[in-house]
């Protein structure tokens, strides 16, 4: 506390003020299309929260700023950070010969000439067997480049073991990631990922249903449970016995509903009025109306539906136009490796008609409720002081500049941890 001069007046010393911002991004308001833009604002920090918003006038007759409190963010944007809602985070290698192979037109005879498993069970062959230090090592540097690129609380979905044990060592790493980080991880249980080659699909269920989600449960290892409901994979009443098993452990639900069939996931989404449902490419124009009543937040890939040339891509605007709320992922997994939800801003600006306030919303507050967060993704009074900071002068930037990554600054729970583009040196993470 300080006096001010003169005056019987106290002046606070927080430990952050933002200051001279060009435009600062609240990302409040109920509806997707509610976008307000600051100007003439600070945000001051103390500990890991948000104290006040206020303005510059304001700011002055508040509190004490020097060199080593103040954040100059003149002619630049300040923005939530970034929640990336679905992501497969904890995997081993790549799958970059076979995303090269299908790159060209003669699919089937480049992938002969790679001569080996494709598609997930190539991932869940490297994953299963590899130690957990090295797993956590790879995904580490994963982790950080997601924070370069402004993303703040990421969700990590288990699903490439399929195995009581290895289901359990990827969420255990999502969790060594969480509490060595600066970022927040939030685990996702997923088992129901495929069903592996040693059991048949009811043995696979039972070993979900009576051993792996007790395990998960008993440990603390996740917060949500889903399910991949789709043809090939899960029925609509399989996948009701996981998620209703999950549930009571206390793991709310979540559904892969609808990426390449509609078979009654996205009907389930409504009834058990889940957290949210993820792809919904295939799920009919009726059942949107429904799940926006139901208070299901839908979550959107652009960039899984670019990187595997989907044949139907999702209707986003007819969902948005539905009253959906929508919250858009990168899908972070070998068969879509990308780290940057601006990419993911920019394909859905350009690809599938969002709007660039839609987008933004879509990436911070819509995201953090499609993981029950309700303490980050706006910059608010009382919130966590996950921010990020643009050297940008509008906003609009975020969906114009194609693949550039316009961070400068990210803010995780009130401590700086990339300063212009790198991180800093007090980070014990690196």
């Amino acid at each position: 506390m300080y006096y001010c001069k003169g005056s019987d007046r106290v002046l606070k010393r927080p430990d952050y003020i933002i200051k001279n911002a060009a435009q600062i991004l609240p990302c409040t308001g109920d509806e997707m299309q509610d976008f307000q833009v600051l100007t003439d604002t600070a945000i001051v920090i103390e500990g890991e929260r948000i104290i006040d918003i206020c303005s510059d006038k304001e700011l002055k007759q508040r509190y004490v700023m020097d060199d080593t409190n103040s954040i100059d963010a003149e002619g630049k944007v300040v923005a939530p950070g970034y929640v990336d809602a679905h992501t497969h985070l904890v995997f081993y290698g790549s799958r970059v010969e076979e995303y090269a192979a299908k790159l060209s037109g003669n699919i089937e005879g480049n992938l002969k000439k790679i001569a080996m498993t494709i598609g997930p069970n190539r991932t869940i062959e490297l994953t299963r067997d590899t130690p957990e230090d090295v797993l956590l090592e790879q995904s580490k540097k994963r982790i950080m480049t997601m924070l370069k690129h402004g993303t703040t609380t990421v969700e990590s979905k288990s699903g490439y073991g399929l195995t009581p044990e290895s289901e359990l060592k990827i969420l255990r790493i999502g969790r060594q990631l969480h509490d060595s980080s600066p970022l927040d991880v939030v685990n996702t249980f997923l088992g129901a990922h495929g069903i592996p080659d040693h059991l048949t699909k009811e043995q696979y269920i039972n070993e979900i249903v009576d051993v792996m989600i007790p395990q998960v449960a008993q440990h603390n290892l996740a917060e949500f449970c889903d399910v991949w409901c789709d043809e090939g994979y899960f029925t609509e009443q399989e996948s009701e016995r996981i998620l209703q098993a999950g549930l009571a452990y206390g793991l709310l639900p979540k559904i892969h509903a609808d990426a390449y069939s509609y078979i009654g996931g996205s009907d389930l989404a409504v009834r058990m009025k889940m957290v949210s449902i993820d792809h919904l490419n295939y799920t009919p124009e009726s059942l949107m109306t429904q799940l926006a009543e139901a208070g299901v937040i839908g979550v959107l890939m652009p960039a899984l539906d670019f990187a595997v040339a989907h044949k139907r891509p999702f209707a986003a605007r007819k969902m948005l136009d539905s009253g959906m709320q929508i919250a858009l992922a990168t899908d972070m997994c070998p068969a879509c490796y990308t780290s940057s939800m601006s990419f993911v801003i920019n394909l859905a600006c350009r690809l599938y008609q969002f709007t660039v306030e839609e987008a933004i919303k879509a990436s911070t507050k819509v995201a953090a409720r499609a993981l029950n967060l309700t303490d980050r993704g706006t910059l608010e009074i009382g919130k966590i002081a996950d921010i990020q900071i643009w050297d940008v002068p509008n906003y609009k930037h975020v969906a114009y500049e194609l693949g550039t990554n316009i961070v400068e600054t990210v803010i995780k729970r009130g401590r700086v941890v990339i300063n212009e583009g790198t991180w800093v040196k007090e980070n014990t993470f690196i």
